[in-house]
């Protein structure tokens, strides 16, 4: 198997391909807003709608300088207020959700057509994008296992699986 299809399978695990953790579609699906922005009682956790921003984020901003656009980039002044929240409203988490899987599935098509070249081409004197693509996916399963788990501190994780 080679590096881009490993990715690839990799990518869609994270978003909606069931593997071994859920995909964050199927997570998010019956996230109400109030349980978006839900946070345990005396701890310091984030809520499941600034876990999803910090995701967001960092998607966003390798999205933008894969393609040269650093001028719509995002800005942050450093890894905590990535997890801010825009104004907190349903149609924002409605929003939020929605840019995020746009995000996820434009990198994943950047991906998916990208020659060689692109795949180990570095991204502002930075790491390439098959390390970049590598990190998000492995970053995503970590917040996802967190997501999941404030999903059952509300009482609200179905635990279907499919295996």
């Amino acid at each position: 198997m080679d590096v881009k299809t490993l990715l690839l399978q990799q990518w869609a695990s994270c978003l909606d391909e069931e593997d071994w953790f859920p995909p964050l579609e199927k997570v998010l699906e019956d996230i109400t807003f109030e349980q978006a922005t839900w946070k345990p009682a005396e701890e310091a956790m984030n809520s499941i709608w600034e876990l999803l921003c910090h995701l967001l984020f960092y998607k966003k901003r390798l999205m933008m300088r894969f393609l040269g656009d650093t001028g719509n980039e995002p800005q942050a002044e450093n890894n905590e207020s990535t997890f801010r929240l825009p104004t907190e409203t349903f149609q924002n988490w409605k929003e939020t959700k929605q840019e995020y899987f746009y995000v996820h599935r434009e990198l994943e098509k950047i991906l998916a057509i990208s020659e060689q070249e692109d795949l180990y081409r570095q991204i502002l004197g930075e790491r390439s994008l098959v390390l970049e693509m590598k990190s998000l996916a492995m970053h995503d399963a970590y917040h996802i296992g967190q997501i999941v788990l404030l999903s059952k501190m509300q009482g609200v994780w179905a635990g279907e699986r499919s295996f």
